[in-house]
C-alpha cells in the first residue's frame, strides 16, 4: 500500500489512543472503584481504527461487548466512557451501564451489548431505517467470530441482502469463545465468507492485525453500501492479550498454548505498525514521545473527570432501565 502520511499517523494515533486507554483501565481495576466487568481489546487495535477511519461522523457504529476500542475510534467521549466504568452520573450511560453498555449519540455509536450477537438484528433495522429515510449513512456493526454461530446471523445477512441495506458486517475473529477455540465450536470446512457469499453479500476477509489493510478492504466495503449496491461482511482474523473477561492475562488457565499467545504477540498491530511508519520516515521517535505524552495527558484528565463524578442520585437508580 503506498504510504499516505496523513491517513498512516491517523490510524498509528487511533490505535495507540486505544492501546493505553486500554493500558490505564488494566492498571486501574485492581483498585475495585470500576465495579462492572470489562473486555479488554488489547491486540484487537489495528480493526477498529481501520474500520472506523472510513466513516463519517453520521455513520452509525453498533457492537458489542469487546467495544472500547470501536466506541473510541468511531469519536466516541472517553471521559463519559471512563465515568460510566466508574457508575458515575456523567457516564455515557449515567453510570448504570457499565462497561459494556456504551453510546454515544453525539457521533452515532448507537450502543453496545454483551448479548452475543444480539445487536446484529438491531443494526439491520438500524440500516433498514436509514434506507427508508433516503440517508447516505452506512451502518457498521462489530461482533465476534461466536456472533456467527447464533441464528440471528443468517436471518439478519437474508434480510440485509433481501433489501440490499447500507450495512456493513464486521467479524472479528480473535478465535475464541470466552475458553472454547473455532475447533470445539465449528467444522473445519465452515467458511463465513462462503456463507454471506450464498446470500449473494459482497463479501472479504483480511489481516486485522494490519490496520492499513483494514482500512483499504473496509473502504470498498463501505463504499459498496453507501452506493446501496447492498450489505458487505468482512472477516478479520486477530488476537486478544488478555483475558476474555479481565484486566489480566489468562496463562495459568491453558486454554491456548503460549507457542500460541507468542506468535499472535509478534503481530501486534501497534508495535508492526510504528516500526514500519519509522522505517518509512512518517515518525520519528521524538514525534511518538510527543504524541504518547499527548494522548497520556488525555488520558489522565479524564480518568480525574470520572473519579470526580457524582454517582447517581438515588432516585435516577431505577430509571432509564428497560430489563
Amino acid at each position: 500500500m503506498k504510504i499516505n502520511k496523513k491517513l498512516f499517523l491517523a490510524l498509528y494515533y487511533q490505535m495507540l489512543r486505544i492501546r493505553m486507554v486500554e493500558e490505564k483501565i488494566c492498571q486501574l481495576y485492581p483498585e475495585q472503584e470500576m465495579r462492572c466487568p470489562v473486555h479488554i481489546c488489547i491486540g484487537q487495535e489495528g480493526i477498529a481504527a481501520g474500520v472506523c477511519a472510513n466513516l463519517k461522523q453520521d455513520d452509525y457504529v453498533l457492537s458489542n461487548h469487546r467495544s472500547h476500542g470501536h466506541f473510541l475510534a468511531k469519536g466516541g467521549n472517553l471521559k463519559a466512557m471512563l465515568a460510566e466504568l466508574y457508575g458515575k452520573a456523567s457516564g455515557c450511560s449515567k453510570g448504570k451501564g457499565g462497561s459494556m453498555h456504551l453510546v454515544d449519540l453525539n457521533v452515532n455509536f448507537l450502543g453496545s451489548t454483551p448479548i452475543v450477537a444480539g445487536m446484529i438484528p438491531v443494526a439491520v433495522g438500524v440500516a433498514f431505517g436509514s434506507a427508508l429515510k433516503k440517508e447516505k449513512k452506512v451502518t457498521v456493526v462489530f461482533f465476534g467470530d461466536a456472533a456467527t454461530e447464533e441464528g440471528v446471523f443468517s436471518e439478519s445477512l437474508n434480510f440485509a441482502a433481501l433489501k440490499k441495506l447500507p450495512i456493513v458486517f464486521v467479524c472479528e475473529n480473535n478465535r475464541y469463545s470466552v475458553y472454547s477455540p473455532l475447533s470445539a465450536r465449528q467444522p473445519k470446512e465452515r467458511d463465513n465468507l462462503m456463507i454471506a457469499k450464498g446470500y449473494g453479500i459482497y463479501a472479504q476477509r483480511g489481516d486485522g492485525n494490519d490496520a492499513a489493510s483494514v482500512y483499504q478492504i473496509t473502504k470498498k466495503a463501505v463504499r459498496f453500501a453507501r452506493n446501496r449496491k447492498g450489505p458487505a461482511f468482512l472477516q478479520f482474523d486477530t488476537y486478544r492479550y488478555r483475558e476474555h473477561c479481565g484486566h489480566s492475562f489468562d496463562h495459568e488457565l491453558n486454554y491456548r498454548s503460549k507457542r500460541e499467545f507468542n506468535y499472535w504477540l509478534k503481530k501486534c498491530p501497534l508495535g508492526n505498525f510504528e516500526k514500519k511508519l519509522i522505517k518509512r520516515g512518517v515518525v520519528d521517535k521524538k514525534e511518538i514521545f510527543l504524541i504518547r505524552a499527548k494522548v497520556q495527558q488525555e488520558i489522565n484528565m479524564a480518568v480525574e473527570f470520572a473519579k470526580k463524578s457524582p454517582f447517581p442520585e438515588k432516585k435516577e437508580v431505577l430509571t432509564d432501565i428497560y430489563a
